[in-house]
C-alpha cells in the first residue's frame, strides 16, 4: 500500500498549497513593474516576520550564502569574533570566519546544552576587543536554542554586535530582532518561512550598518550596501528568484492572517506534542531543557543504528526524517515539525519512528505514546508558549 509522503526533516519543510500555486504562476521579469510591486508586497511582511523598522534584504542564495555576506560585509580581517559552537552550524559560523582572516574565539557546548549568558559575558570581559558574537537562534544539528534575548542583554550595551543565524528559528520561534537587541538576523527560504530552498533573507540594525559602511565594502556579489540602495527603490542587486519572492508574498500573507503569536502556540505544541510522544516510548531527547521548537532530537537506544530507523520510516510509513550530523550521525533521529506541518503529521512521525525502531531491533514502544502525545499537545496549546502576552 502507498503511503501518503510526509517531509518532516529539518528543511525543506511542506508547502501550502497557496504557496505551490504562487510559485506556478507566470514568470515575470525582475527589472519590471510586476517584480516592483512584488518587492512593495513582501518588505512590510519581512519587516513584521523579523520584528524590525529596518529593512530585509532578500539574497539569492542558501542561509549559508547570508551567513557567509554577514561576515564578510561586518568585519575586517584579523578582528575578532566569539563564536558559540553548539554542533555543526555553529562550526560553520567559525569556519566562514576563519576562512575571511578573522580571528576567532570558540565558545564550544556539550551536545545538547544551549551557551548561557553568564559564559558569554565572561568571555567578552576577558577579551574586550572582541567585536561581535555569532551564535545560532536554533542549532539545528543538536535540536538545541540559545538564549538569543540573553544574549542580546549582553552585547547591546557593548561595542559588540549580535549576530544570529535564525534559520531555523524565524517563522517558527520568537526572535524579534529589535527588541531583543539583535544587530544581524538570517535566515532560509526553505523552514519556517515555506517555501522551496534558494532564497536567504537578512537584516541589520542601525549600528551594524555603521560597521559595515567602517568595513567598506569586499564583495561584488554579497555588497550588503548596494544591496540595500536597490531594496529601498522595490528591487535587487542583481537576477533574483523571481518565483520564490512571489511565493514568499504569499506566505508572508499567511503570517500575517495567523499571526506571529499563532503561528508560535502551534510551533510550541507540536513541540511539546513530540518530546512526550518521544518520552512516552521511552527514548532519551538529545536536548533537556533550551529545545528548539522547530525539530526534536531523539536519542537511538543502545545498539539501534538511527539509518536503519529511518529507512524503515521512509520505506513503510511514507516519512521521511532525518539522522544526526558528525559524531551523532547513527546515534540520533531528527524528527521536523517546522512550517507547514500539523498534528498529524506530528504524530504520523511517532508512529513511523516506533516502526523503525522495531525494523532496527525490535524495540516496543509502550501503547500510551500517541494518547500522551495528544494530551501534551492540547495542554501546550490551551496554555500558550513561554513569554506568551497575557
Amino acid at each position: 500500500m502507498l503511503n501518503k509522503l510526509r517531509l518532516l526533516t529539518p528543511g525543506p519543510t511542506p508547502l501550502p498549497e497557496e504557496v505551490r500555486l504562487a510559485l506556478a504562476k507566470d514568470m515575470i521579469h525582475h527589472r519590471k513593474q510586476d517584480f516592483v510591486r512584488v518587492m512593495e508586497r513582501i518588505q512590510p511582511g519581512l519587516q513584521y516576520l523579523f520584528g524590525t523598522s529596518q529593512q530585509v534584504l532578500p539574497l539569492s542564495c542558501s542561509g549559508t550564502g547570508a551567513m557567509h555576506a554577514a561576515v564578510t560585509n561586518l568585519f575586517a580581517p584579523g578582528e575578532k569574533v566569539l563564536v558559540v559552537e553548539g554542533g555543526k552550524f555553529g562550526e560553520r559560523w567559525r569556519e566562514i570566519a576563519e576562512s575571511q582572516g578573522l580571528a576567532v574565539t570558540s565558545l564550544v557546548t556539550e551536545n545538547g546544552h544551549a551557551v548561557t549568558d553568564a559564559a558569554v559575558r565572561e568571555a567578552l570581559d576577558a577579551d574586550p576587543s572582541i567585536a561581535a558574537v555569532l551564535v545560532q537562534a536554533s542549532e539545528t544539528s543538536t535540536g538545541v536554542l540559545h538564549p538569543v534575548r540573553e544574549l542580546g542583554a549582553v552585547t547591546r550595551d557593548r561595542n559588540v554586535l549580535l549576530v544570529v543565524d535564525g534559520i531555523s528559528a524565524v517563522g517558527i520561534s520568537p526572535c524579534p530582532m529589535d527588541a531583543w537587541g539583535v544587530d544581524c538576523l538570517l535566515t532560509g527560504s526553505q523552514k519556517g518561512l515555506m517555501l522551496p530552498p534558494g532564497l536567504a533573507l537578512l537584516s541589520l540594525s542601525a549600528r551594524a550598518w555603521d560597521k559595515v559602511r567602517a568595513v567598506g565594502p569586499k564583495n561584488f556579489y554579497f555588497n550588503l550596501l548596494a544591496e540595500r540602495d536597490k531594496s529601498l527603490a522595490n528591487q535587487t542587486l542583481f537576477t533574483s528568484p523571481v518565483n520564490l519572492l512571489q511565493g514568499l508574498a504569499v506566505s508572508l500573507d499567511l503570517f500575517r492572517e495567523q499571526t506571529l503569536e499563532g503561528v508560535f502556540r502551534k510551533q510550541w505544541a507540536m513541540t511539546a506534542m513530540v518530546r512526550a510522544g518521544a518520552a512516552s516510548m521511552g527514548l532519551e531527547l538529545l536536548a533537556k531543557t533550551h529545545f528548539t521548537w522547530g525539530l526534536t532530537s531523539i536519542r537511538m537506544p543502545a545498539g539501534i543504528d538511527s539509518s536503519v530507523v529511518l529507512k524503515a520510516a521512509a520505506e513503510q510509513c511514507g516519512v521521511v526524517m532525518a539522522g544526526g550530523q558528525g559524531e551523532l550521525k547513527r546515534c540520533v533521529v531528527r524528527l521536523g515539525h517546522m512550517g507547514h506541518v500539523d498534528w498529524a503529521d506530528a504524530l504520523a512521525g511517532l508512529h513511523a519512528l516506533k516502526v523503525g525502531l522495531a525494523a532496527a531491533g525490535g524495540y516496543s514502544a509502550a501503547r500510551s505514546y500517541m494518547e500522551d502525545a495528544m494530551a501534551a499537545y492540547d495542554g501546550a496549546l490551551e496554555e500558550g508558549y513561554p513569554g506568551m502576552k497575557a
